[in-house]
């Protein structure tokens, strides 16, 4: 007689919590003895460009504190470290596990994983379930009413927000079954070092991690939400949620802050629920038309001929563009793996319309930067700023560097935090350093050419040789 498996293993990846997570709840409820296990998966591990990766250290603070708080209910973590396409169906095998639980990802090359993980179990005779957790809307489960995929995102939202009801809020009751965790057979965390990385600023940053983390990050938060509409724009100001990196890798339910804001109403939680709505829609994008991957969603505009000037892309990437709030916002990457989300808008717009660089190179940068490196939210926000995306902006509206710079930054505070040496440019000349004359230049320890770049490029005529370029490509 073979084994009775009485047990399954709950696979965490970008779901780091121990509450309202869907494949631990259906674990839970299923089997009498739960075991917990996360992989840190060496394929994608390997690609990173630096062993100093804020977004690992990130993940390792986490997953210390997801094993704790299990540790605490009577199970815990099996850290493994390896391709997670072979260690996780082992580690099913060695326990005897009757099936393996998981929530979906998205992704073509995580996508591409789970099939292979799920031929592997079922060649073991093991289950594979999984559940989504990581939006409130997926897959084919919001369609127009001709059954075709959302491609314009305020229908999307009208539907979206229809839909919505308190069942696609309601939190999983994991506290209800945990008497079923089980202790992992290999316990502990193993140090960062025995992963291959190396600690980061992620500490002297003060960036909270874990679920602790994200709490106090949300509960700051609902205190300021009510004028989110009015301060989300201006990079000075503290008006985000600053949880993105927390919804990026699981540490928070996005049921919770969608039912949140759904609850709370009034103008700055709509604005923010919005905000949520875009993250769903860049995920159903991802689902529906995965050549966005690689490739620009409206295939004529692959034909875009960039001329990606070397030295043009360089200046970009080390903040030496000449615009101070472009360089501001690069400085602000490259130093604590964040931008603010108008930042983001600007700086790809100036790198593809102004740069005329190609939009896929900034993405990769971003993706390689942003510590909340999100493949649909990234790739839907640079086709959005590249006009070559779904509902994408306008081709001929093109950011002002200066003008948006003097909008939503007037003082000039958040250029001189990152570029000390604005610090004593007066406000009315921060945003174009180089209009001031050589006096003013040298009273304020800031000559163009020597202590901060002349610009790279002449924005009215970059903007008309990117008009040039998106006509003559929208033509043919």
């Amino acid at each position: 007689m073979p084994p009775v498996r009485d047990c399954a293993l709950a696979w965490f990846r970008r779901d780091l919590r121990d509450y309202d997570h869907a494949a631990l709840y259906h674990a839970l409820k299923a089997h009498p003895r739960v075991y917990c296990a996360f992989c840190f998966d060496t394929e994608i591990l390997d690609a990173l460009p630096a062993r100093a990766d804020r977004r690992v250290e990130f993940i390792w603070h986490a997953v210390k504190e997801l094993d704790a708080s299990l540790a605490g209910r009577g199970g815990g973590l099996a850290v493994l470290h390896g391709r997670a396409r072979d260690a996780i169906p082992r580690l099913a095998r060695e326990l005897g596990a009757a099936a393996v639980y998981a929530n979906h990802d998205y992704e073509p090359a995580a996508n591409d994983r789970d099939a292979e993980v799920a031929r592997a179990l079922a060649a073991s005779g093991i289950a594979f379930h999984t559940f989504k957790d990581q939006v409130i809307f997926e897959r084919d489960e919001l369609l127009t009413g001709a059954g075709r995929p959302f491609t314009v995102f305020t229908p999307y939202k009208n539907a979206w927000l229809k839909k919505l009801d308190r069942f696609y809020l309601k939190a999983y009751p994991v506290a209800t079954y945990a008497g079923h965790l089980a202790p992992p057979p290999r316990a502990g965390v193993p140090p960062l070092a025995s992963i291959g990385f190396e600690p980061t600023n992620l500490g002297a940053l003060d960036v909270p991690t874990g679920m602790s983390g994200a709490q106090r990050l949300f509960r700051a938060f609902l205190d300021r939400i009510g004028a989110y509409h009015e301060r989300r724009d201006f990079p000075a100001v503290k008006g985000p949620s600053y949880l993105s990196v927390h919804l990026r890798f699981g540490t928070v339910s996005i049921r919770e802050l969608a039912g949140a804001a759904h609850s709370l109403g009034g103008r700055g939680a709509e604005t923010w629920l919005s905000e949520l709505v875009w993250r769903d829609f860049y995920f159903a994008i991802l689902h529906h038309f995965p050549h966005v991957v690689g490739h620009a969603f409206k295939p004529a505009l692959d034909e875009l001929a960039f001329t990606n000037d070397e030295s043009k892309w360089r200046a970009w990437c080390d903040g030496q563009t000449g615009y101070p709030l472009v360089d501001a916002a690069m400085r602000q990457l490259t130093q604590t793996g964040y931008m603010h989300n108008r930042l983001r808008m600007i700086a790809a717009s100036f790198l593809v319309k102004d740069l005329h660089v190609d939009w896929r190179r900034g993405e990769r940068y971003f993706a390689d930067h942003l510590n909340d490196f999100d493949l649909a939210a990234n790739n839907g926000g640079w086709q959005w700023a590249a006009s070559t995306g779904c509902d994408a902006q306008p081709y001929f509206r093109i950011f002002n560097p200066v003008t948006q710079s003097e909008k939503f930054d007037a003082e000039g505070k958040f250029i001189r935090r990152y570029l000390p040496e604005l610090a004593r440019v007066p406000a009315k000349f921060v945003h174009a350093p180089w209009s001031m004359r050589w006096p003013e230049q040298e009273a304020s320890g800031c000559v163009i050419g020597r202590d901060y770049p002349a610009p790279v490029v002449d924005h009215a005529r970059a903007r008309a040789i990117a008009l040039e370029l998106y006509g003559r490509t929208r033509k043919g």
